[in-house]
């Protein structure tokens, strides 16, 4: 996205199925506002997603995507996102995960110059409740010019606190390298919890950022992308 990964954020890469035979998995849901990395790609709108995903023997791929208005909003002509990964999962050693990756993110036909399309790297390990997760770009990142190698450090939890309710703390930094990268950086942060109704997952989510107010506008209307705020979410997975 132009100058932007949490619970809110259903379909990234590190939720891929981690089952030991082969399977596939389907997720369609809808969301208050669309936000990746604290900012809104929605223009604080609601968004539909869906997505798609194979496992077998620790390895994954899947497909993603999503309704989007920032690329339009910026003079683009996109507005879908379609995001493809795969990746390899397993433990280091009894109790620590590892998962490896790549994650491309693809606007058909979205005409921004730099394009907003953007490919990551990506390791995570996983202690107990917590993962610590690091993602590299190895393009220019969702359309920042000269922002090859930007990067973003994730962590986050999940906390089963009884009844099938899942609490999800969140904290990230996204670092935008180039001539932007002083406005373009910034911190994110979510608090999630959810529950599991037999594949129906509800969610609600309060996100936020100190992302710099003038560079994270909509250049629609002005409003902050990056604002702290509230998202509502509905998926079913089958």
């Amino acid at each position: 996205m132009h100058g932007t990964e949490a619970a809110y954020r259903v379909p990234i890469a590190c939720a891929a199925p981690t089952v030991a035979s082969a399977q596939f998995a389907f997720n369609v849901g809808a969301v208050s506002d669309y936000r990746y990395r604290g900012i809104s790609q929605s223009r604080l709108k609601p968004a539909i997603q869906g997505g798609v995903d194979y496992a077998a023997g620790g390895f994954y791929v899947g497909a993603w995507a999503s309704s989007i208005k920032w690329i339009k909003d910026f003079g683009g002509d996109a507005g879908v996102e379609i995001d493809v990964y795969g990746g390899f999962k397993g433990e280091v050693m009894p109790g620590i995960g590892f998962d490896v990756g790549a994650l491309t993110y693809q606007y058909p036909s979205n005409d921004l110059n730099p394009s907003a399309n953007t490919t990551e790297l990506y390791g995570a390990l996983t202690y107990g409740a917590a993962t610590l997760k690091y993602s590299h770009a190895v393009t220019n990142t969702f359309a920042n010019p000269d922002s090859k190698n930007s990067f973003y450090l994730d962590l986050s939890a999940g906390f089963d606190v009884g009844g099938g309710v899942m609490l999800t703390p969140h904290i990230g930094y996204q670092k935008i390298k180039g001539p932007v990268g002083g406005a373009a950086t910034y911190t994110d942060y979510a608090l999630t919890i959810s529950k599991d109704f037999s594949g129906l997952v509800v969610s609600a989510a309060i996100v936020g950022t100190d992302a710099d107010k003038v560079f994270y506008a909509s250049p629609i209307n002005g409003k902050e992308l990056g604002k702290p705020g509230i998202v509502l979410g509905v998926k079913y997975n089958f």
